[in-house]
């Protein structure tokens, strides 16, 4: 005997709804997760009012990290961060 089911339109609007809540929830841990956001080198003299001479300076004497993705430089916005505040100037 076989038994037969009858899903109505308010159970399909709740799965729609579980569905978009679980997606949401995966989503939100995947952006909080520690990987840290890489950037391009456009990114970073943007953010830092630049020059490309400037920025190589700064990777080449050690004073922004960086790591080769390819044949493409890419920078830690957390390493930038910690590079702007060490070199932040002292309040007199």
């Amino acid at each position: 005997m076989s038994s037969i089911e009858i899903v109505t339109k308010e159970d399909l609007l709740r799965f729609k709804h579980d569905l978009l809540a679980e997606i949401k929830t995966i989503i939100d841990a995947h952006q909080t997760s520690s990987v840290p956001q890489m950037l391009k080198s456009y990114e970073v003299k943007k953010r830092l009012n630049l020059s490309n001479g400037t920025l190589t300076k700064l990777r080449q004497n050690g004073t922004i990290p960086y790591t080769m993705v390819g044949d493409e430089p890419r920078y830690s916005e957390v390493d930038i961060l910690q590079m702007l505040e060490r070199n932040k100037p002292s309040k007199k």
